[in-house]
């Protein structure tokens, strides 16, 4: 049976990358005080909660949101768990199970090593990040606010974003199991923006 997992945060109650706004709902109208609906607005940074970045965040001639392929998004992902430092090892390592379940799995088309999402409290290193930028993977999702180092995150994201991998940070793992699954990470289609919110699915396969 199919089973649809909310890898998402909630927007209002998101952790924040140190230094970014929280986002804000402002209330325009409510329906107990006589007006004809309940309407509200919001203020946030396109990086809060559950977002993916463009390469246009650290890269000047870099695409933006909206003109990023959005088969990078949607397709099929492979699920690892990891604590600490990503090295260059670990990347090869989980390339490696990713490409032998594909294999395994012989679902036309779905390339799991395509795009790797990062369960646990894991930090990618520069030679780890290489090593996707190096196999042309699409996406690359771990449940940090940022990829890198929180207070030096430059370095990774150039060599990622540069190699046109797409981030997928904030999501959150801690029902889904390690394996195969398909994802859906489509973002807000923000015209010039250098990333944009998504509500990040994974489907069972």
């Amino acid at each position: 049976m199919m089973k649809i997992y909310d890898i998402s945060q909630e927007v209002f109650s998101c952790k924040v990358f140190p230094g970014d706004p929280q986002p804000e709902k402002i209330v325009i109208m409510k329906k107990s005080e006589g007006e004809i609906c309940n309407l509200s607005s919001l203020k946030m940074c396109a990086h809060n909660g559950t977002h993916v970045d463009a390469p246009y965040h650290f890269i000047d001639e870099g695409k933006t949101i909206d003109e990023v392929d959005l088969n990078r998004f949607i397709g099929c992902a492979y699920v690892v768990s990891h604590e600490g430092d990503i090295s260059a090892k670990d990347a090869e390592r989980f390339l490696k199970e990713a490409r032998e379940l594909s294999e395994k799995s012989k679902i036309e088309g779905c390339d799991f090593y395509n795009r790797i999402l990062v369960k646990g409290n894991a930090t990618m290193t520069e030679e780890a990040a290489r090593v996707l930028a190096d196999n042309k993977i699409m996406l690359y999702g771990n449940e940090s606010q940022t990829v890198g180092q929180e207070d030096s995150p430059e370095a990774v994201h150039l060599i990622m974003l540069g190699a046109q991998i797409v981030l997928l940070e904030g999501i959150r793992l801690n029902e889904v199991e390690d394996g195969m699954y398909f994802l859906n990470a489509a973002p807000l289609n923000l015209g010039g923006s250098d990333g944009a919110p998504c509500r990040a699915i994974l489907i069972s396969v």
